[in-house]
């Protein structure tokens, strides 16, 4: 049998595509397992949804490494590797990722937009999609590279914009797309069916052991 890829989830949240990724996960047939949930927050509600569901959880507060974002990102790797983590899942982790950890993680990091990238990179994906009068809507999962929301994309789908929507109303039905679109692209990856291995990365990122 097949080993399951460990993932860990990094939120700062409440979670909510963390929680859609943890039940696709109990599937016997899914190819990983979510083994580790990590907030840079200790007050993330979504720390006691991953608690529940018996997932190990770490926080790692970035506010106690004052502006240097590396010396954070050493410490969140450092979890990472001690839980011999192969895939990260971003799920509403409200940091910038510098290049040195988007680039040890390479290929093995991925993260959810709520949006049709490369439409509305960056924030308020929902608000500026009414402003501009587009007609469809969506999200998208794609691998993380050090340009914000510029990867390449490993799955996305789309809801129609409704005469009368709302920033809240698109929201919820985009988030139903995340909800449904996330763990679809997490087997992806995990089963080796979406690649990325940038030019000159020889090595493959993530646990060394």
């Amino acid at each position: 049998m097949t080993t399951k890829k460990r993932v860990a989830v990094l939120i700062s949240g409440r979670g909510s595509n963390m929680t859609a990724l943890i039940d696709a996960a109990k599937a016997q047939d899914y190819p990983a397992e979510i083994t580790l949930v990590v907030s840079n927050l200790p007050d993330a509600p979504g720390l006691t949804g991953a608690r529940q569901a018996g997932i190990a959880t770490t926080i790692v507060d970035h506010r106690t490494f004052g502006d240097d974002r590396q010396a954070f990102e050493r410490a969140l790797d450092a979890q990472l590797q001690a839980h011999r983590i192969d895939i990260v899942c971003l799920a509403g982790f409200m940091r910038l990722l510098t290049p040195w950890f988007v680039g040890r993680w390479s290929g093995r990091l991925i993260n959810i937009h709520p949006a049709l990238l490369p439409q509305f990179k960056g924030l308020h994906t929902h608000r500026r999609a009414l402003a501009a009068g587009v007609k469809r809507h969506g999200a998208t999962v794609h691998f993380v590279v050090p340009e914000t929301d510029s990867g390449p994309t490993i799955l996305q789908d789309s809801v129609s914009v409704i005469e009368g929507d709302t920033e809240e109303t698109l929201a919820a039905r985009v988030l139903e797309v995340e909800h449904r679109i996330y763990p679809q692209a997490l087997r992806l990856v995990a089963e080796g069916r979406a690649t990325f291995v940038p030019a000159g990365d020889e090595d493959p990122p993530g646990y060394q052991d």
